[in-house]
């Protein structure tokens, strides 16, 4: 079994910057793809990027590319989330996600493990 735990949100203004972290115990996920995911208020999960086992093949989604960057950790089992120039409308709860398997993923339905959320919060 995989545990993953989200870290790093906050009450953040307009043009702020926030970096989340995801840590991953119990099996060991270094061979795994990552992804972080957000879901506002009344809305549905939303992908935002992912990263494929080795930490070389990312995605985004265009309402964050340029302004996120994710990474994995040298150990494979921890993720990063660096969030540049938030806006109101990044205002969620962020998770991080793994699945079983080694390249990239980005559809939700594929990813096995997720966390708890942490909560990013963008005054204007």
């Amino acid at each position: 079994q995989v545990h993953l735990v989200e870290s790093g949100g906050g009450v953040v203004q307009a043009g702020d910057s926030l970096r989340l972290s995801c840590e991953a115990s119990g099996r060991a996920i270094s061979g795994n793809s990552m992804g972080w995911f957000r879901q506002a208020q009344g809305e549905e999960r939303e992908f935002i990027a992912a990263v494929d086992w080795s930490g070389s093949a990312i995605y985004y989604a265009d309402s964050v590319e340029g302004r996120f960057t994710i990474s994995r950790g040298n150990s494979g089992a921890t993720m990063y989330l660096q969030m540049n120039g938030l806006r109101p409308e990044d205002s969620a709860i962020y998770y991080c996600a793994a699945a079983d398997r080694a390249g990239i993923v980005v559809r939700t339905s594929l990813y096995t493990y997720w966390g708890q959320g942490t909560q990013v919060t963008v005054s204007s």
